[in-house]
């Protein structure tokens, strides 16, 4: 293979054999080598145009640091990536990578691993660093939710020099981040990335639930200049079918995050999933891992190629002995004390739909009954606005999450702030974004103007919006 040719191939990740993988929750992905990272990283062309740059929601500067890797600068890697990405030790290993599906490589060959290089910055780099908050404001904001844009838009504000305080009803941060099963993020990398928060003035209330405990206008009246709402889509949604409130029905959500909390969950030897979603895929991947001998399944309305699972969590699993059953929608569970088989309607491919997805329908009097004594629903979440007073207007956002109804994410109430993500990096931009609103709103009150994102480490001059090249973002909320 010439020089040429070689820069279209990727080197390869290494990853766990699935015969090993199955049985617990090892890590599936592992890290390149120093040597490794640097061929892969010599592979970048460095466009002049950086489209991965672009398609990132938090437009990280992964150019920057690719080419720092190429020359073996792990440490300015590692600064580079942690001055725009205060969560770059989770996204490292669960970021769905939409730079690399900008990559220009992508149209030649195999798009440059562009998450795996962040990874190797920050493990042969210093990832130890201290944000340095700017001069104390006196002004403090409450956040209600600990997830990654509760989190994110804590950090844009710290460093502005506000207080923050993050109410989160679980008794641990990270939202739905903290679902995530163990073999794609075992190390707590989340706890790992808020050691460097340490010299902020970020209280974390953990176990009090908005809207139980407190609303965000009662946090208004306790002294709190602004709110922002960051709960998510962390409600199971259900397909509305009979008997789907059997024992043995079980919420995808808040079965991964029991999983990862250590808390016992019974399962039995024939295990459905119900959905076709990256919720979906981490079910039966933990499923498959926690009853060693049964039959996990996963059935979905559409096909493998109309799935919105990831394409490389789809190519992980299909080697874990899970069988995927396509075009088939939920009709009915059977059972009477608890659950024995979920009829289906069987479906087809029509013509695309406005997503530019194939449309399905239903094949006339054709279903079909899988047995099963688990059934696990991953068909989608929705927001908890239980106790949230309904004068905020909040609205909807497309995967669930309540946003404000202003251009700014402010609700209907002053100083109450709404937005969300589909991913994690998403809800990190949506934090960002609420975040600049909040210091905005509140700079206009007192007659300052608003302060752009400081250097994080407490240098002196501003960090540019965006790398030499950048045109426009291309992703989507």
């Amino acid at each position: 293979m010439t020089d040429a040719e070689s820069r279209y191939e990727r080197i390869e990740v290494p990853e766990e054999h699935p015969e090993n993988r199955v049985h617990d929750f090892r890590e599936v992905l592992h890290s390149y080598t120093r040597e490794e990272a640097m061929l892969e990283a010599q592979r970048c062309l460095q466009c002049a145009l950086p489209f991965c740059v672009e398609a990132c929601p938090i437009t990280q500067d992964c150019r920057g640091y690719i080419g720092l890797v190429a020359n073996g600068q792990f440490d300015e890697a590692a600064h580079l990536t942690l001055r725009e990405n205060p969560l770059a030790s989770t996204l490292c290993k669960v970021c769905y990578h939409y730079c690399e599906d900008a990559c220009i490589m992508r149209g030649r060959g195999v798009p440059i691993a562009i998450r795996h290089l962040k990874r190797a910055a920050l493990e042969f780099g210093n990832p130890n660093l201290e944000y340095i908050p700017s001069a104390p404001r006196h002004e403090r904001i409450a956040v209600v939710g600990a997830g990654p844009a509760g989190i994110m838009a804590a950090w844009e504000l710290c460093l502005r020099g506000y207080s923050v305080t993050i109410f989160e009803k679980q008794r641990a941060v990270g939202g739905q981040a903290g679902a995530i099963p163990h073999y794609r993020m075992p190390n707590h990398e989340l706890l790992i990335d808020l050691q460097r928060f340490r010299n902020f003035d970020l209280t974390f209330v953990e176990g009090k639930a908005g809207g139980r405990d407190f609303t965000p206008t009662s946090l208004l009246a306790e002294g709190y200049k602004a709110v922002f709402v960051a709960i998510g889509a962390s409600k199971a949604s259900y397909p509305g079918v009979p008997g789907e409130a059997l024992p043995g029905v079980l919420p995808a959500l808040e079965f991964l995050y029991d999983v990862n909390q250590g808390r016992p969950v019974v399962l039995g030897k024939k295990i459905l999933v119900v959905g076709g979603g990256d919720v979906a895929i981490d079910a039966v991947r933990t499923a498959r891992r926690l009853s060693p001998g049964a039959t996990v399944t996963m059935a979905y309305r559409r096909t493998r190629e109309e799935s919105p699972a990831g394409e490389e969590e789809i190519r992980e699993t299909e080697p874990e002995e899970v069988d995927f059953r396509w075009l088939l929608s939920p009709l009915k569970v059977l059972g009477t004390d608890r659950v024995e088989g979920m009829v289906f309607q069987q479906m087809e491919l029509s013509a695309p739909d406005a997503s530019g997805r194939r449309a399905v329908r239903p094949i006339d009097g054709a279903t079909t009954t899988l047995e099963c004594d688990t059934i696990i629903m991953a068909i989608g979440e929705k927001a908890d606005l239980t106790g949230f007073p309904p004068e905020l207007g909040l609205k909807i956002g497309t995967k669930g999450w309540p946003e404000g109804s202003h251009p700014d994410f402010m609700t209907n109430v002053e100083g109450v702030f709404a937005a969300g993500g589909r991913s994690v990096v998403h809800a990190m931009a949506a934090g960002t974004k609420a975040a600049e609103s909040i210091d905005a709103y509140l700079s206009r009150k007192e007659g300052r103007p608003a302060s752009p994102r400081p250097d994080p480490f407490g240098g002196d001059t501003t960090p540019p919006p965006h790398p030499d090249g950048y045109s426009s973002p291309v992703w989507k909320p």
